[in-house]
């Protein structure tokens, strides 16, 4: 069965949600969403998770910091389904198709493959219960780069998609001109925008639907290959050995 990862931006712009010029902007666009795909596909070895682009703006609010909000541009989520089957799905947000340039897209794409990859890993060993809480945006950019698989490792065939992650996710992720077209051209227009509280964006999920995670053994043998060369890497600070 095919899934289109537009099917909601459609449903928004039939439902008068999101303006007609937007919409083919996002529609004419996602072409750089499949070419980061394949991208990130081919040079890690495996398939992308599921994913499909949300017709919203996402932000992140803190109580601490109320004068200030960050923007996702993407989030990678635990998905249980209607048959109780668990999935990891990456969420990618309309506004960053519309304005990402291209590296940035891609970048993304591949920060956001990196968290599929460590979340499967430590569902697989039955290692996560809830993610940690973030109280300010600035733990929660800190904790987002602080707990992922060794970039260098899963894409390590592609050095231009490396530069692309390490320029723009030095300590989280920020592109002052994206998120400026953001708010000017989405939030300000008073298109769809969705508010989370970062101390709410956490995980949860049941026991019993990590033991039903269906994961290729495949994919299991990459994870542990992309882990055992970040652990000699740590070994050895001069290179992999």
């Amino acid at each position: 069965m095919s899934f289109d990862p537009l099917y909601k931006v459609h449903n928004a712009a039939h439902a008068g949600q999101i303006p007609e010029k937007t919409y083919k902007l996002i529609v004419e666009r996602f072409q750089l969403v499949k070419e980061g795909i394949k991208r990130v596909e081919d040079a890690s070895g495996l398939k992308y998770p599921y994913f499909y682009v949300e017709p919203s703006m996402v932000i992140s609010t803190s109580a601490a910091e109320f004068a200030q909000f960050g923007i996702f541009f993407a989030r990678t989520i635990p998905v249980v389904g209607d048959d109780n089957l668990l999935r990891v799905v990456v969420q990618i947000t309309a506004p960053l198709v519309a304005f990402g340039l291209k590296g940035t897209i891609h970048a993304i794409l591949a920060h956001e493959f990196l968290h599929y990859l460590e979340l499967v890993s430590r569902i697989v060993r039955m290692n996560i219960v809830s993610d940690e809480i973030s109280g300010t945006l600035f733990e929660g950019r800190y904790a987002d780069s602080g707990k992922l698989l060794e970039e260098r490792a899963v894409f390590k065939s592609d050095p231009a998609l490396l530069k692309h992650i390490t320029t723009r996710f030095p300590e989280g992720f920020r592109d002052y001109k994206l998120e400026d077209k953001a708010i000017k051209l989405w939030m300000d227009k008073h298109l769809p925008t969705i508010r989370v509280p970062i101390d709410a964006n956490v995980i949860k999920i049941p026991v019993e639907a990590m033991a039903r995670l269906q994961v290729e053994q495949a994919v299991r043998d990459k994870i542990a290959e992309f882990e055992g060369m970040k652990l000699r890497k740590r070994k050895n600070p001069t290179g992999y050995v």
